[in-house]
């Protein structure tokens, strides 16, 4: 299957599953949407399961993908966590699945994320790679702190890592607990005097 069929497949499952809990959403319904057999589906996937699999690590990547964004967007290392932390806050906000994988706070609605690798054998190479567990919210935690300290080499200060990861968890924070006004840029703002 070509990788953009791949996508609009996921596209559907997505929009399905913002009007309807996972649960309800019907493969064939899915395979309507993206205007493929309901067999082609299958063949991509392998199950709805797989298909639940494949939505939530692309929905992952996506996060990811924007986390690096966000950190080569700006110049300066506080502007590059602020950007960072801006973008997990509201992507978080917007995206139901997206804050279920950073909070852990899954629910009835969404389709419950692998917590071991799945014995794949796809032919896909993306499905394969959706078959391993999704990281957990603490290893989001690393993930994204660990891309900041590489997109803030050379800046100097007294514990990098530890600012990094203060960002991050003060983005999470404000998921849970959204805050008042200034938002989260000020208080990632206000947190890194030492950045």
């Amino acid at each position: 299957m070509m990788p953009a069929a791949r996508e609009s497949l996921l596209d559907a499952a997505f929009a399905a599953l913002v009007r309807r809990p996972w649960a309800a959403v019907r493969m064939v319904d899915v395979a309507a949407a993206a205007g493929v057999s309901r067999q082609t589906l299958y063949n991509e996937f392998g199950s709805k399961d797989g298909l639940a699999r494949a939505l939530l690590r692309r929905e992952a990547d996506g996060y990811l993908a924007g986390v690096d964004r966000a950190l080569a967007a700006e110049h300066d290392a506080r502007g590059k966590l602020t950007a960072t932390a801006e973008w997990t806050t509201t992507l978080a906000r917007e995206n139901a699945l997206v804050r279920a994988m950073l909070t852990g706070c899954w629910n009835e609605r969404l389709p419950a994320p692998a917590t071991a690798a799945v014995a794949s054998s796809s032919a896909v190479p993306a499905q394969r790679r959706a078959d391993r567990p999704l990281p957990s919210p603490a290893d989001f935690v690393v993930i994204v702190r660990d891309r900041a300290v590489a997109a803030l080499a050379g800046h100097e200060s007294a514990d990098l890592a530890r600012s990094c990861e203060l960002a991050v968890r003060l983005a999470l924070s404000c998921v849970a607990a959204p805050p008042g006004e200034g938002g989260v840029a000020d208080l990632v703002r206000g947190a890194l005097d030492t950045v």
